[in-house]
């Protein structure tokens, strides 16, 4: 997961979700850049084809042909999710296999969560 001065973890006390109280400027920080990988198309569909790959990995040469992009842009994109914290990866000889972080998407969901609001 991103690096932070505050634990980032479903478990910790040291957040909750935006429904129960406000963010401070250190959370939005550690928070901030998970949102921001998700913010871009490329890198969004990219996440949803590692999460759904079957096997819980996908190869990036799995990935490179559902895009009209050169696969450096593709790798940038990759790079800029596994520095969110959203994907982990391994390299295996000369292909790189990725996989979902399934805690990241558990504290974004944590931290979306509006279940406790008050319906209107």
């Amino acid at each position: 997961m991103p690096s932070s001065t505050i634990e980032l973890t479903p478990s910790s006390s040291a957040w909750a979700p935006l429904a129960r109280r406000p963010l401070d400027a250190d959370q939005a920080r550690a928070f901030a850049p998970m949102f921001k990988a998700l913010g871009d198309p490329v890198r969004l569909r990219l996440l949803s084809m590692i999460a759904s790959a079957g096997g819980g990995e996908v190869c990036v040469c799995d990935l490179t042909g559902s895009f009209k992009l050169t696969g450096p842009t593709i790798s940038h994109h990759l790079k800029v999710l596994r520095e969110a914290g959203l994907v982990d990866s391994d390299r295996r000889g000369t292909w790189v296999y990725y996989r979902l972080v399934p805690a990241a998407l558990t504290l974004l969901a944590g931290l979306l969560d509006v279940s406790s609001v008050p319906s209107a």
